[in-house]
């Protein structure tokens, strides 16, 4: 298992918990979409898991290692974090930018080398942005800054990407293609973890889901067991159906209202 979180709980300081008893293991390669409605706490949970901040409770393990008793460059050599937006202070070039993943490779002082920007530009081709790469992040679009920011941690080459509802920002087209990217990843053997409102997009990503109730409690497992017109409806209020669509061959998630 590259990641392993068991007995986690969370509750900022004079806040109610979060969640707790929060236990799941993933393998390389896997895909793991975290869903709940808005303030259940999907960012608080990715932030521990990222090492931002401290559960009240639990263990976090990846590849074997305590969380805890890691340095801050082996938590970056091991995780990739893409929260849901970035704000730089400096206009950075975005091929600039994006070598930035590369810190946690670099010795003390040192600069990114040739191989580094080759790295990059590979992956600004292959997300379809080389057109920005010199472009001032800051004067990017927030769907921009969303790829750009994936394409960072990407030249991270780290064992585990996490995304925080990455599609938030895109046009419908770019959130097929960003869900097509995961896949992609993950096909690789990136192990990712990703937060979503969307339960169609879940549906489409396959692998596993944890669902996060608004009580705290957090039930994990495949698809299908997890993702039920009985569990969607306790958990956004919402009369919903999963429909088997013919023509794509999948389920797809609809609501009735």
């Amino acid at each position: 298992m590259i990641l392993e979180v068991k007995d986690l709980s969370f509750a900022y300081p004079g806040g109610e918990t979060l969640f707790d008893h929060v236990s799941f293991a993933l393998e390389e390669g896997q895909i793991f979409s975290i869903l709940g409605a808005n303030g259940a706490g999907k960012s608080t949970m990715m932030n521990c898991i990222a090492n931002l901040l401290t559960p009240n409770r639990g263990e976090i393990r990846i590849a074997g290692k305590r969380l805890s008793d890691m340095s801050i460059r082996e938590v970056s050599m091991l995780i990739g974090y893409v929260p849901q937006m970035h704000t730089a202070a400096y206009g950075y070039a975005v091929r600039d930018f994006v070598v930035m993943g590369r810190a946690p490779h670099l010795g003390f002082l040192k600069q990114p080398t040739a191989a580094d920007f080759a790295l990059v530009d590979e992956t600004l081709e292959e997300l379809g942005i080389a057109r920005l790469a010199n472009r001032p992040y800051t004067e990017l679009s927030g769907g921009e800054r969303q790829q750009v920011s994936i394409a960072r941690a990407i030249v991270q080459q780290p064992k585990i990407i996490m995304l925080d509802e990455p599609t938030n920002h895109l046009d419908y087209g770019n959130q097929l293609r960003m869900l097509h990217l995961v896949r992609k990843l993950a096909s690789k053997g990136y192990t990712i973890i990703i937060t979503s409102h969307m339960p169609d997009h879940v549906l489409l990503l396959g692998g596993s889901v944890g669902m996060l109730n608004d009580d705290g409690s957090f039930v994990t497992g495949r698809n299908e067991d997890i993702i039920t017109e009985e569990n969607l409806r306790r958990l956004y209020g919402v009369d919903v159906h999963l429909i088997y669509l013919e023509q794509l061959r999948r389920v797809v998630c609809v609501s009735g209202e």
